[in-house]
């Protein structure tokens, strides 16, 4: 099924409305390259649809097989490497935190199913970003 997400840029910074149609985010720049710093940066959002997905991936998982969790605490860190050649190569570090009185069995599997979470997947995978075109 197709995603499809529509951005509206505002005049301010680098301010844009993020929708998918039925909610919407303010996505923008720090101040230090001129944006206002009042919304999460694309790169922050690429890895906030990372982390989301693996917490959620934990919760769903728990639940289908009866295991009772508290909260699901994720911090994931990227560090962005420019290659000889002008292309980039990012590393994504996740640490994950699951509360509840779990066995380190059911923590152990947990994680690696969210290691393995449909967003994770998804940039794992082979893209193809076509050129865009005039709305």
């Amino acid at each position: 099924m197709a995603t499809e997400i529509k951005i509206t840029n505002l005049p301010q910074g680098y301010q844009s409305i993020i929708s998918n149609g039925r909610h919407s985010i303010i996505g923008d720049e720090p101040i230090k390259v001129k944006g206002t710093d009042l919304g999460m940066s694309p790169t922050e959002l690429v890895l906030a649809g990372i982390s989301m997905c693996k917490v959620a991936t934990i919760r769903n998982v728990a639940r289908r097989n009866n295991i009772e969790l508290g909260h699901v605490d994720a911090e994931v860190t990227q560090v962005p490497k420019r290659n000889a050649d002008g292309t980039y190569t990012t590393e994504v570090n996740s640490s994950i935190k699951i509360h509840g009185d779990i066995t380190d069995e059911q923590r152990q599997m947990l994680i690696h199913e969210a290691d393995n979470c449909y967003v994770t997947k998804l940039v794992k995978g082979e893209w193809i970003i076509n050129e865009s075109t005039t709305l």
